[in-house]
């Protein structure tokens, strides 16, 4: 009677302690925004392996920095109107809800790696500029580097000769120069304010700047084994943004977001448009509400496009369950996963 009992207590030892992690092998998952394949590979890899959605995250998007995504990831990509290119980053634990990010980060070429640190070794949430550099050269970053490129250069120069068309700017003189800019009609408190069109003829929402490969951003999305989730992002940002220009990049919420209570949301397109919206942490809101992904994304959109129907931009969302969904407008978007599944990455094409 006892070798029955002990045998009944090793079966349901072993049945709990499988099944403990939650995983029944439906993780880990990896999903990401474009056809990133081999940054979804990489994070793969580690999540597979064992180790942290965290770890997964910082692996997946350092490979797309390494390979310069795009263009519009890591280093030697999107210059600014002086022709230099920063790094915007960030990183989130939908555990314990941290967030390390980074922006307008200059001569660091890591931008995900330095937004770890920042997350892993200070109370903060965002660094800025030349003192994110400091801070992460300080904690053994390689710096400082020229983060410019023979070919964002040669974009530069030839953006320069086209008289600085197109730019950022609105309500300004000369409308068609490379500046210096000022105010085109004055904004003091008897004269009212500047009209709302922009005068600079093009799209009130600035879209028209934005492209696949002018503007755009890794943001990516793991569970690991245990079911344990985080998010990540890294971008150049804006092609021929004005100096100091912070998109959605770095920014909790709008780029993405992680909760593992609920799932985790990532983000690409028109930043300065998507940041006064917070997409990724509306799409999260609404899974936890009970919405399903595609239902979750295509409403944080759409609450964009009804304000700003010039917009262009996507969201990609996944829950606990490992249900993932895209939602775009203005563009065709692509997003890329990697599950127990699949034999290796697949990629999901969402239409506006």
């Amino acid at each position: 009677m006892s070798i029955k009992l002990v045998f009944l207590f090793i079966l349901l030892s072993s049945s709990v302690l499988g099944n403990g992690d939650g995983n029944s092998g439906k993780y880990p998952i990896v999903v990401s925004t474009w056809p990133f394949v081999d940054a979804v590979r990489a994070a793969w890899r580690v999540a597979d392996g064992g180790f942290s959605a965290v770890d997964a995250v910082v692996e997946g998007c350092s490979t797309c920095e390494e390979l310069r995504c795009d263009g519009t990831v890591g280093p030697g990509g999107s210059p600014d109107e002086n022709g230099e290119t920063t790094i915007d980053a960030l990183i989130m634990n939908g555990a314990t809800m941290e967030v390390g990010a980074i922006a307008a980060m200059r001569f660091v070429k890591d931008g995900i790696r330095a937004a770890r640190l920042v997350m892993q070794h200070t109370e903060h949430t965002l660094f800025v500029g030349e003192k994110a550099s400091a801070f992460a050269i300080a904690m053994g970053l390689p710096g400082p580097a020229n983060l410019s490129s023979v070919e964002s250069m040669d974009k530069w120069t030839k953006w320069r000769e086209n008289g600085c068309q197109p730019n950022f700017w609105k309500n300004v003189v000369p409308v068609d120069g490379c500046g210096p800019y000022q105010p085109k009609c004055n904004m003091g408190p008897s004269e009212g304010e500047c009209p709302a069109s922009n005068l600079m003829g093009v799209t009130e929402s600035g879209s028209s700047h934005v492209g696949l490969h002018s503007h755009d951003t890794i943001s990516m999305a793991v569970i690991d084994k245990m079911g344990h989730v985080a998010v990540g992002t890294s971008t150049n940002g804006a092609t021929f943004k004005i100096p100091g220009r912070v998109g959605d990049g770095p920014i909790a919420g709008s780029s993405a977001y992680a909760d593992e209570e609920v799932g985790a949301c990532g983000a690409t397109g028109d930043g300065d448009i998507m940041m006064r919206f917070l997409p990724c942490y509306q799409t999260v809101e609404s899974m936890r509400r009970g919405m399903e992904p595609e239902l979750a994304a295509k409403d944080a959109i759409s609450r964009i496009a009804r304000k700003f129907p010039d917009f262009v931009g996507a969201v990609v969302a996944i829950n606990k369950n490992g249900e993932h969904a895209g939602a775009c407008h203005g563009w065709t978007f692509k997003y890329s996963v990697r599950s127990p599944e699949m034999e290796d990455v697949k990629v999901f094409t969402v239409l506006p």
